[in-house]
């Protein structure tokens, strides 16, 4: 099965990954909040770092695909993939993928946090 990582203290992640988990086949994805303890353990490929910056698509043969990319093979196995195909235009993919990380790296001056644990004061501090 493949896998979504996503940032389960991110309003707009959680809310993205749940609406990606309508638009796939069932039983085709699990998602999993990289910060949940042992989470990146099935996945060594991947790191934390990584998911901070994007959310990542890990196929059930290892293959790993970030931000906007990872939406995109997410929905290949429905109509609206084959249109999200496009992505992959010249020059679109760079658009998307800019505005992708404009959004990631400020999603919780954005959204907010949603920390269950009180500590989000604590991530993304630099």
């Amino acid at each position: 099965m493949d896998t979504v990582l996503y940032d389960g203290h991110c309003r707009i992640c959680v809310g993205g990954a749940k609406a990606l988990l309508r638009w796939v086949p069932p039983g085709r994805v699990q998602l999993r909040s990289f910060r949940e303890p042992g989470a990146l353990e099935p996945f060594p490929q991947v790191s934390t770092e990584q998911c901070e910056r994007a959310m990542q698509y890990v196929r059930a043969d290892g293959r790993v695909f970030q931000g906007a990319e990872a939406i995109v093979q997410a929905l290949r196995h429905r109509l609206l993939g084959k249109l999200a195909m496009a992505y992959y235009v010249p020059g679109l993919r760079q658009l998307v993928d800019a505005l992708y990380a404009w959004v990631a790296k400020r999603r919780f001056q954005i959204a907010g946090r949603e920390c269950p644990d009180g500590a989000c004061a604590l991530h993304g501090r630099k």
